[in-house]
Parts: C-alpha cells; sequence; structure tokens
C-alpha cells in the first residue's frame, strides 16, 4: 500500500519538460531513458496527463511540452491523472473480514472515521504542493552541487 511509483515517474517526466520542452523534442523514448522506466509505461503517463490538460503531445513525431503552468499542477493533481483511485488503494480496509467476528463485522465502520480523516489530510497535503515547488526544490538541490 503506497502511492505507486507511477506517479514520481510522472513528476520525473514533468520535470523534464519543463526543463527541456522548449530546447528540444522531448519524446516517450527520451523520457524512458531518463526515468529508466518502459517506454509504454511513459507514453501511457504520458496519455493521462495529456487527458487532464496538463501537457501537450504532437502526434506522429513526437514532443511534449506543457500547457498549464507548474503553479497548477499539484502532486495530487498528478496522482490523480495517474492513478484515479490512488487514495483507496492507499489508505484502505482489508476486503473480507470474518462476518462470525463482533471486530470483523464492524471494522469497516470503525476504521471509516480516523481513514476519512487520514485522506482528507493527505489529500491537502498533496493539494498544497506544487510543481513549481518541486522544479524549485530541483534547482536548489543542481545549485548544490556545482
Amino acid at each position: 500500500m503506497h502511492i505507486s511509483t507511477k506517479c514520481s515517474v510522472a513528476i520525473h517526466c514533468l520535470i523534464f519538460i519543463y526543463e527541456y520542452g522548449e530546447k528540444k523534442k522531448v519524446t516517450s523514448e527520451l523520457l524512458s531513458l531518463s526515468t529508466g522506466s518502459n517506454s509504454v509505461t511513459i507514453r501511457n503517463i504520458l496519455s493521462s496527463l495529456k487527458k487532464d490538460g496538463v501537457i501537450s503531445v504532437k502526434f506522429g513525431t513526437g514532443g511534449a511540452t506543457l500547457i498549464c503552468p507548474p503553479n497548477e499542477i499539484t502532486i495530487y493533481r498528478i496522482c490523480k491523472a495517474i492513478e484515479p483511485d490512488f487514495i483507496s488503494k492507499l489508505i484502505g480496509v482489508h476486503p473480507l473480514p470474518s462476518p462470525l467476528c463482533p471486530i470483523g463485522t464492524n471494522i469497516h465502520n470503525v476504521l471509516d472515521f480516523s481513514y476519512q480523516k487520514i485522506r482528507n489530510d493527505l489529500c491537502e497535503s498533496l493539494k498544497n504542493i506544487t510543481l513549481e515547488d518541486i522544479i524549485s526544490d530541483y534547482h536548489y538541490i543542481q545549485q548544490k552541487k556545482i
């Protein structure tokens, strides 16, 4: 139970597109080399981000560009675009507790109270971190290496 690595690959791709999209044609093959992910996975991620209105992808010759400002792209939006049900996968309840057990018959209702608060808090946190923030962190780390 975790946020899929597809989300971190998507963020990696978006940083790459932001940094190089104006200078060179950013293709799924290039992103595949940068991320270490299969190019089919990259194309699926790009397709999801395109569908959400975050990027534009030129058909045929390829090339992805951001069409949404980085300050409007949150981690929540990225994860939701890549895996729409990521929150329920991240914070779920085991599906088959025993109906013969008093705890088993009530565990879903009991955990719903606490888990919904956790889901809400997590969603708010993910909505407060933007691609602009992450790009800023990337630039800061790059500067420290110099």
